[in-house]
C-alpha cells in the first residue's frame, strides 16, 4: 500500500523546498545573482510537473473492470472448472527434469523473496564493487582537505671554503678559507583565503680562518626568526577559490553516494524481477507437462481410432502435436534452468554458487492484491526520495563551483607580500637565541605583484564555457525531473493495467477452460470420440494452456510492475526493510 505518512502540505512541498535548499547552500557559498537564477529554475521545474496532480490529492485504489460473473457459469462448475485449470491447479513440485549438466539427476532447493534479496544486498558482486566508490571519494577528499595541512621543513648546510683570489699586494696569491653551515625549520600552511603563511627560524654558522682578515666575533652564529605571508588579493584570492577544490571533492563523494544507492535499488529489482521471472518459467514447465500429458491421451485415442474414423493425415497430425508438445517441455526446462541461474548471479550465495547444478524453485507465488495510491504523492516521494535528483542538483552546484573560479580567473593577478624578520648575530648560539627578542634587528617586506593579461581571451573564454555548462546543469535537472514523472507515471498505468488484466486474463482461462469441458461432456454423452471431436480437443487443449500461460505472464508483470513502482519513488528499501549504510574510508 502506497501511504505517505508525512502531512500532505509538507509532502507536496518538500520537493521544492529540498530543491531550493540545496542549491541555495549544498557546498558552499554562491553569488547571490546566480543562487537566485538557479534556484527559481529548479523550482520552478518541480512545481511545473506537480501543478496537475495536485487538483486531485485523493489516493485510488486499483479496480477491476472484468468478472467472472460475466460467463454465467454456475458456481458448482466453476469448482470444476479450477481444478482443470489456473496455477492453484498444479502440484507446484512435481514436474519432469532431465538430469543435469553433471549427468545426474536434478536436485532442488526451495527459496522465498526475501531470501533471495538479502542475499543480493549482502553478496552481489556489482555492489561489493560499487560500495568501494564512495570510499574511494571518501579518500579524494581527506587528499584535497590535506592541502591545507601545515608541513614542517628542514633545510641543511654545509659548506669548506679555501678559494683563492687576487690580491692587491705584490706578496702572492690571497685565499678566503672559512667553514659555514646554515640550518632553517619552519612549518608552512596554505590558508583557506588561498594565501601562504611560512614561520621559520634559521641558524648560520661561521668559522673564518682567511688570512690578514680579522672578524669579530669568529666563529660566528648568525640566528633568524620569521614570518611570511604571501595572499591573492583578487586572482587566486579568497575562500571561494581556495576551498573550492574541497568542495568540489565532497560533491564528488555525494555523488557516488547517490551512485550507490541507485545501483542498490536497481539490484533490488533486478532480483525482485529474476524470481517473478522464475515463478513464471516454473509455472509454464507445469503447464506445457499437463498439456503434454492431454496430448497424450489424445493421441492414443486418435491411433486406436485408426480402424475406424481417423485418416493417416489426423493420425500424423497428432503424432505430430504431442512431439511439438515435447519440444515444449523441453524448452520450458530450459527455461527454468537459465532463470534459476540468473536469480543465483544476482544473490551471489555461497550455498548456492552459479557453478552449482542445484535448481532453484520459488517458495512464494505472485500475489493478486490491489494497490492504493495518490499521484501527486508518488511524484512527490520520488522527487524527494530518488537518488537522481540529488546527482542532478549536485551537477548544477559542481557546474556553479567551476564558474565561480573561471570568474576569478578574469581579474587580474595581485599579491601582497608581508614579511617580518628577527636577527642576532653572537659568539655563542644560545645567546644569539636569547637576545633576539629584545628587538635590535628587525627587518620589514612589504611587496605588491601586479600582472594582467591584455585581452584576457582565454579566460573570458573558459567563464563562457563554465556558464554554459551551468546552464546544461539547469536543463538537465529539468529532464531529470520529467523523466522521473515519467518514470513514475508509466509505473502507476503499468499497476493499474497489470491488476485489471490479471483478472481479463482469469475470465480468458476460464472461458478456455469452459471450452474444453463442454467439448469433453459433448465427445462423453453424446459425439463420441470421433476423429474430428479429437482434433478439436487438443485445439481446445493448447487454447487453454496459451490462456493459463497468459495469466500466469499477468501475474508476473502485476508484480514486477509492482516492484518498478517502489524503484520509481525510491522506496525499495523501506519496502523490503533494508538499511542502507555507506561503507567508510576506516572501514576498508
Amino acid at each position: 500500500m502506497l501511504r505517505s505518512v508525512l502531512p500532505p502540505f509538507f509532502v507536496r512541498s518538500a520537493p521544492v523546498i529540498c530543491a531550493g535548499l540545496a542549491l541555495s547552500g549544498c557546498t558552499g557559498p554562491v553569488l547571490e545573482r546566480d543562487s537566485a537564477v538557479l534556484t527559481k529554475s529548479v523550482i520552478d521545474a518541480v512545481k511545473r510537473e506537480l501543478v496537475e496532480a495536485e487538483n486531485a490529492p485523493g489516493y485510488i485504489l486499483t479496480e477491476r473492470d472484468a468478472s467472472i460473473d460475466s460467463l454465467g457459469i454456475p458456481e458448482d462448475r466453476l469448482n470444476q472448472l479450477r481444478e482443470m485449470g489456473g496455477y492453484k491447479s498444479y502440484e507446484r513440485g512435481a514436474f519432469p527434469m532431465d538430469s543435469d549438466l553433471l549427468g545426474g539427476e536434478q536436485r532442488f532447493v526451495s527459496i522465498n523473496l526475501e531470501r533471495a534479496i538479502r542475499s543480493a544486498m549482502e553478496r552481489n558482486t556489482q555492489l561489493q564493487f560499487d560500495r568501494l566508490r564512495p570510499a574511494i571519494s571518501e579518500a579524494q577528499l581527506v587528499a584535497a582537505e590535506a592541502a591545507f595541512d601545515w608541513t614542517f621543513f628542514v633545510n641543511g648546510q654545509y659548506q669548506s671554503i679555501d678559494r683563492p683570489r687576487t690580491s692587491s699586494t705584490f706578496f702572492g696569491t690571497a685565499a678566503d678559507v672559512f667553514e659555514q653551515s646554515d640550518v632553517s625549520a619552519g612549518v608552512r600552511r596554505t590558508l583557506t583565503t588561498g594565501g601562504t603563511l611560512t614561520v621559520d627560524t634559521s641558524w648560520t654558522w661561521n668559522d673564518n680562518d682567511t688570512p690578514g682578515l680579522t672578524v669579530v666575533p669568529n666563529p660566528a652564529n648568525t640566528v633568524t626568526v620569521g614570518a611570511q605571508l604571501t595572499q591573492p588579493l583578487l586572482r587566486n584570492g579568497g575562500s571561494d577559490f581556495a576551498l573550492s577544490s574541497i568542495r568540489l571533492a565532497e560533491n564528488a563523494e555525494r555523488d557516488e553516494i547517490a551512485q550507490l544507492e541507485t545501483n542498490v535499488i536497481n539490484t533490488i529489482r533486478q532480483t525482485e524481477e529474476a524470481y517473478w521471472t522464475l515463478v513464471q518459467t516454473h509455472q509454464n514447465l507445469l503447464i506445457q507437462q499437463r498439456l503434454l500429458e492431454r496430448g497424450i491421451k489424445v493421441r492414443d485415442i486418435i491411433i486406436n481410432r485408426g480402424r475406424i474414423d481417423a485418416t493417416q493425415a489426423q493420425i500424423a497430425d497428432a503424432r505430430a502435436e504431442v512431439e511439438n508438445r515435447k519440444a515444449a517441455v523441453i524448452r520450458a526446462q530450459r527455461n527454468l534452468r537459465s532463470a534459476s541461474d540468473t536469480l543465483k548471479t544476482l544473490m551471489n550465495d555461497p550455498e548456492l554458487t552459479i557453478g552449482s547444478e542445484v535448481l532453484l524453485l520459488p517458495a512464494d507465488m505472485a500475489i493478486d492484491e490491489p494497490i492504493r495510491y495518490s499521484l501527486v504523492d508518488a511524484v512527490t516521494t520520488a522527487i524527494t526520495e530518488r537518488p537522481e535528483i540529488t546527482r542532478a542538483l549536485l551537477s548544477i552546484d559542481d557546474t556553479t563551483i567551476r564558474k565561480q573560479i573561471a570568474r576569478n580567473q578574469i581579474l587580474p593577478r595581485l599579491d601582497l607580500e608581508l614579511s617580518a624578520r628577527y636577527s642576532e648575530l653572537d659568539r655563542d648560539v644560545e645567546d644569539a637565541y636569547g637576545d633576539i627578542w629584545e628587538g635590535n634587528f628587525i627587518d620589514y617586506v612589504v611587496g605588491i605583484t601586479y600582472e594582467y593579461a591584455i585581452g584576457n581571451r582565454e579566460a573570458n573564454a573558459d567563464l563562457r564555457r563554465r556558464q554554459l555548462e551551468n546552464i546544461q546543469a539547469v536543463l538537465s535537472f529539468q529532464n531529470t525531473v520529467q523523466q522521473i514523472v515519467l518514470d513514475v507515471k508509466n509505473s502507476l498505468r503499468d499497476v493499474d493495467t497489470g491488476y485489471d488484466l490479471i483478472e481479463q486474463t482469469r475470465v480468458a482461462r476460464f472461458a478456455s477452460t469452459e471450452n474444453l469441458r463442454a467439448l469433453q461432456v459433448q465427445i462423453d454423452t453424446t459425439e463420441g470420440y470421433t476423429a474430428f471431436n479429437l482434433d478439436q480437443l487438443l485445439s481446445r487443449q493448447q487454447a487453454l494452456a496459451l490462456a493459463e500461460a497468459e495469466e500466469i505472464q499477468a501475474l508476473i508483470n502485476y508484480n514486477i510492475s509492482i516492484s518498478r513502482l517502489y524503484a520509481s519513488i525510491g522506496r525499495s528499501l523501506e519496502r523490503n526493510g533494508i538499511d542502507f549504510d555507506v561503507p567508510e574510508l576506516s572501514d576498508e
